[in-house]
């Protein structure tokens, strides 16, 4: 067990807290704040418990130079708005300099202050001890509650630790307990489903998984190496080549180990990635030459629903098709429906498939959402992450 801000006392003190502000912005305006207000949490009892709370994130991927377009300025309007009270922000190219010092050291219990984007400095990703340094000199405490950045060791997500003492906040703490609760005591049936376009990224998930799974359901692009390494036509369907004699030893593994494999047994294939291609549903084992898979058909769709039913947890990481495309987003409407239907304890484990359950509507049915989408796929791999392996031990 890891401690969290409730083990350790927090008045007068100043916490550094790494948040994930990371959101989407468009003409300078952000276009869905979950992250800012999955943080409020662990902001709210720093301010309740009397801290003087310095946050820190990363926006984009500014490559080390202050890039105006990555600024957290409207982070801190946003914050401001949702705290009820004022967020002292500076824009500082340097992240940190005397002033930033000065002010963070004259802070009150309950005030709190934002700083400038941390990839601001190319030392950040370097995890450079000497930019470490500076940002733990602003601190008596580090909180770590960045679980989207956990599994990078970075100086406001790693290094700081040599410096401070480290206790997660309250989205680490979440998550971790979802995660690692269900990979390690999962209620059985135990179902995962994994999709998305590329195996060679899933290939360790998958084989950590094939170790604690009774069903490993594979969708969407990555379907279409399976099928190759079982010797089946899939057209001009993505294919991870690199990946096809993985996919069928997973195969074999998954055999072997007494792990029933659901891969779909009919496919919506189009002539054009395009939204307004034709689309045709066929068989896994007829899929024309001159066509693509872009979505799992009905069959496929009442097979895993079926199988969803059935189960008590389930982990769901990856689309079952193109559901960027209203055309194509069927299968994986149709199976986050499934998931709000039913009685299992469901994990979403963040990226694409976090952002169908908003899309479509399921989001407040499901039991979780990891707001990671590398880290909880590095979680789901068994990778102690470095942003959670520097928090002290209870």
């Amino acid at each position: 067990m890891k401690k969290t801000v409730r083990d350790i006392e927090v008045r007068g003190k100043r916490a550094l807290v790494r948040c994930d502000f990371n959101v989407p912005m468009q003409d300078g305006a952000i276009t869905d704040d979950i992250r800012i207000r999955s943080a409020l949490p662990t902001i709210n009892y720093l301010v309740d418990h009397g801290a003087k709370v310095i946050l820190m994130s990363h926006m984009g991927r500014p490559k080390g130079e202050a890039k105006m377009e990555y600024s957290l300025k409207p982070v801190a309007d946003r914050l401001s708005q949702l705290l009820g009270k004022d967020v002292h922000f500076r824009s500082v190219p340097e992240v940190v300099n005397q002033s930033v010092a000065d002010e963070a050291a004259a802070l009150k219990d309950g005030e709190i202050m934002l700083l400038e984007n941390v990839r601001f400095r190319k030392e950040e990703t370097k995890n450079e001890p000497g930019f470490a340094k500076e940002l733990a000199g602003l601190g008596d405490l580090f909180v770590n509650d960045a679980f989207g950045t956990a599994h990078r060791a970075h100086c406001s997500t790693a290094g700081v630790a040599d410096h401070l003492p480290a206790v997660s906040g309250f989205l680490i703490e979440k998550e971790v307990k979802f995660l690692g609760d269900t990979l390690e005591n999962p209620q059985r049936p135990f179902v995962a489903i994994m999709g998305g376009a590329k195996v060679g990224d899933k290939i360790p998930v998958i084989e950590n998984l094939l170790n604690k799974v009774d069903t490993l359901v594979i969708g969407g692009g990555m379907s279409y190496t399976f099928f190759k390494a079982m010797g089946l036509e899939i057209g001009t369907s993505i294919l991870d080549e690199e990946s096809l004699e993985l996919a069928g030893n997973l195969l074999k593994q998954a055999e072997e180990k007494g792990v029933k494999i659901l891969l779909p047994v009919d496919v919506v294939c189009a002539k054009e990635f395009d939204n307004n291609s034709e689309k045709i549903t066929c068989k896994r084992d007829d899929i024309p030459a001159d066509r693509m898979g872009m979505d799992i058909g009905p069959d496929s769709i009442k097979l895993i629903n079926e199988e969803l039913q059935k189960a008590k947890t389930v982990v769901w990481n990856g689309p079952m098709g193109v559901f960027e495309m209203p055309n194509f987003a069927e299968g994986t409407k149709k199976v986050a429906e499934g998931l709000a239907n039913s009685s299992a304890a469901t994990i979403i484990g963040g990226g694409d498939s976090a952002a169908a359950v908003e899309q479509f509507g399921y989001a407040d049915k499901m039991t979780h959402i990891s707001t990671g989408g590398g880290a909880s796929l590095e979680f789901l791999e068994g990778k102690v992450l470095p942003g959670i392996a520097i928090i002290e031990d209870k």
